[in-house]
């Protein structure tokens, strides 16, 4: 896999020693292309420089965005790191699984890993735009991992995979990240107009459409064909309510 098509998503990072790690750890296997979302404001502190070392041009060079989606509007493949073993999230990679899934599906597509705040981890609606889970099985006793300790386990069975990969078929053409949303926003509206959908909770069946799709990995065509539908079920919609008005005059 190229290293530049990984970018490595840092949000909402809070310690400027943590950032500066990060950078050293991606220098130390080649990848470079770093986003911070609302991180710090001291991301570019003299503690981040002092720990990032030479590889502080990473930092430097790194796209800075106000939410995740708009970190990942261009990624087609987004691997999120968490251990919240929720309901709507069953299939869990380890880092060597995720690296193996990596090699095989972003030679030539964008991907990225998307990493937490230091405390709490990603939330769920910023794992709700990943379409792959990854967890870092540590001993029970102490779960938690520093943030750039987290990132090297993940970075070498990367690297250990694109060292032994073999000649893998080209694969298909994701969808990028923004026309997964657009997808999502419209659905939610138009599943919304015709009662499938739990006004108090649309998140719910949602998240299942997430994971399905997710899965099976949307490409721009399949993303316009399923809009398609729901176009087509707007319309319908909109027929019914026309007669509907019609016959209660």
């Amino acid at each position: 896999m190229p290293p530049e098509n990984l970018s490595i998503i840092l949000v909402q990072p809070q310690g400027p020693i943590n950032i500066g790690s990060v950078c050293r750890v991606m220098m130390n296997f080649g990848f470079t292309q770093l986003r911070l979302v609302n991180p710090t404001k001291h991301y570019k502190s003299l503690l981040a420089k002092k720990m990032a070392l030479s590889a502080f041009s990473v930092l430097e060079n790194a796209l800075i965005f106000d939410d995740l989606a708009s970190a990942l509007s261009d990624i087609q493949i987004a691997f999120g790191t968490t251990r919240r073993f929720g309901k709507y999230r069953k299939n869990f990679l380890t880092p060597g699984g995720a690296a193996q899934k990596i090699q095989e599906t972003c030679q030539d597509i964008s991907c990225a890993l998307v990493l937490g705040p230091e405390d709490t981890g990603l939330e769920t609606k910023d794992l709700d735009l990943c379409q792959h889970f990854i967890t870092i099985p540590t001993h029970d006793a102490y779960k938690s991992m520093n943030l750039s300790h987290s990132l090297t386990v993940l970075l070498y069975e990367i690297s250990i995979k694109s060292d032994s990969r073999k000649n893998y078929p080209s694969p298909k053409s994701l969808a990028p990240g923004i026309e997964i949303e657009n997808l999502f926003a419209h659905m939610k509206k138009s599943l919304l107009r015709i009662d499938f959908l739990d006004k108090q909770n649309p998140e719910h069946l949602l998240r299942t459409f997430r994971r399905l799709f997710g899965d099976a990995g949307l490409t721009s065509r399949d993303v316009r064909i399923i809009r398609g539908l729901m176009s087509r079920i707007d319309w319908t919609e909109d027929q019914r309510r026309e007669n509907t008005n019609v016959h209660d005059e």
